[in-house]
């Protein structure tokens, strides 16, 4: 994963935050958090919904049993950075629930259906993360 992730970290600052192959066209950010058990910096590219508050991102790990570390790392360590497009933001991260989460997590799935299918292929909740400015 790390290989794959890393071809699309490159084509993605080498294209003003745009890439082709399956995410031609999406909405994508570099996730940038702090591993909660090593401390060491990870960076993540994760497609993003635009909210009124910030961003809403999804551990979905393509609809796998576990959520994706990046998800672990921000809970441990909320305050994160993204890149989107050329430019870098500070952010919190919480993670929505109740009526925002589904809202938020209806509104992914009807762009991007794609995400359904993720959602039926596990037995966990999706967890949907909005990333806000930092104070």
């Amino acid at each position: 994963m790390s290989d794959w992730n890393d071809k699309i970290i490159a084509e993605f600052r080498a294209n003003g935050g745009q890439v082709g192959g399956q995410f031609a066209g999406a909405p994508l950010l570099l996730l940038h958090t702090v591993g909660a058990k090593s401390g060491r910096p990870h960076v993540n590219p994760v497609m993003y919904q635009k909210v009124d508050s910030g961003y809403a991102v999804f551990a979905s790990k393509a609809g796998a049993p576990t959520n994706p570390d990046w998800y672990h790392n921000l809970l441990a360590h909320p305050r994160v950075e993204a890149e989107i497009g050329t430019g870098r933001v500070g952010l919190v991260a919480r993670v929505a629930v109740g009526e925002e989460r589904e809202r938020i997590w209806s509104a992914q799935k009807a762009a991007v259906p794609g995400f359904a299918d993720y959602e039926r292929n596990t037995t966990r909740q999706i967890p949907v993360v909005v990333l806000e400015p930092a104070p």
